[in-house]
């Protein structure tokens, strides 16, 4: 499957994901809806086992590995999330994995990881540097390469997203998604325009690690040497060719905002909804305030993608003002 993902992939995706996860709720919060002057909603993708989405990715790739694949086992690079998705899905399926790392990685998500046997491999200061000897590891290992952006059944998975937001509100009018790889925005981007239309998808990312935002802008991929967002989860230092392409042709806007936007949202979330989130999952309402006035009125959707945050971090951002 090389081709790009389509709706029909995430029907297909759908049926194989939902013998394994239940459907994450989409609730509206009155606290966001007045503080954004719309109807505002927010699905909670940090209820998902690993408190991520991408573990809708991860079900979907592993679940369809062949043989020959199984008994090669997979090698993948993350800065966490990714990571605890493809060891999620390998301990379920039997796959032997291996994750490579930053160096300097978030250590709750590193121990996530190994409680799920894979096998971590430390590497590099950033998460390219690690992605680049992931794929060295693939070939002198024959492992199974997942690259966490261009899989196809990665970007359907993570699609059903999409779906279920529009089935669960289906006035949406706008929806924000998180961008650090492009998965996420693409899969449910996809779902939207197939079965929504008239519902934008705007991109949101920290303006510390504007890979994406820059590759979008151009419509191919780009490189950024500006990565020092503490949202690692949004931290790429070049876009990937997939994803860009789907993101140009479906993705209404695409805006940046500060770290400290990010740490304003992160406190917001958890006092109007109660619920812990990382800086890639409250990027949605940092990017939904920077645009409140286009939003005023409307039926708006954020994705709160996961909520793996550190507890150093999660008091650095509560001291935050």
């Amino acid at each position: 499957m090389n081709h790009l993902p389509t709706f029909d992939d995430i029907v297909d995706a759908r049926r194989v994901i939902g013998q394994h996860l239940t459907r994450t709720p989409l609730y509206r919060y009155a606290g966001l809806s007045e503080l954004l002057g719309c109807n505002a909603f927010v699905k909670h993708e940090n209820h998902q086992p690993i408190c991520v989405f991408k573990i809708r990715g991860g079900i979907n790739l592993v679940s369809r590995l062949n043989d020959d694949e199984r008994r090669r086992g997979v090698v993948t690079a993350s800065t966490g999330n990714h990571g605890q998705s493809i060891a999620y899905a390998s301990k379920m399926f039997g796959v032997t994995a291996t994750i490579v790392v930053p160096e300097k990685s978030n250590p709750d998500k590193v121990s996530a990881i190994e409680r799920m046997g894979a096998t971590i491999v430390f590497h590099g200061k950033d998460f390219d540097e690690a992605r680049e000897q992931a794929e060295q590891l693939a070939v002198s290992h024959g492992y199974r390469y997942i690259h966490s952006a261009n899989e196809p059944l990665l970007i359907a998975g993570v699609g059903t997203i999409g779906a279920e937001i529009v089935e669960d509100c289906p006035e949406v009018d706008v929806i924000v998604v998180p961008v650090g790889g492009g998965s996420g925005a693409s899969g449910t981007s996809i779902a939207v325009k197939a079965m929504k239309p008239t519902a934008e998808v705007i991109g949101v990312q920290s303006e510390l690690a504007p890979a994406a935002y820059f590759s979008w802008k151009e419509g191919k991929p780009v490189s950024s040497d500006l990565m020092k967002t503490f949202a690692e989860g949004l931290a790429t230092r070049v876009g990937f060719s997939m994803t860009v392409e789907i993101m140009k042709r479906n993705l209404s806007d695409f805006v940046l905002v500060s770290d400290d936007d990010i740490r304003r949202a992160m406190k917001l979330i958890l006092e109007h909804t109660h619920n812990l989130v990382e800086g890639s999952g409250a990027a949605p309402l940092a990017g939904a305030l920077k645009i409140k006035d286009r939003l005023k009125g409307k039926n708006v959707v954020m994705v709160l993608s996961g909520a793996n945050v550190t507890i150093t971090t999660l008091r650095e951002v509560l001291s935050f003002s």
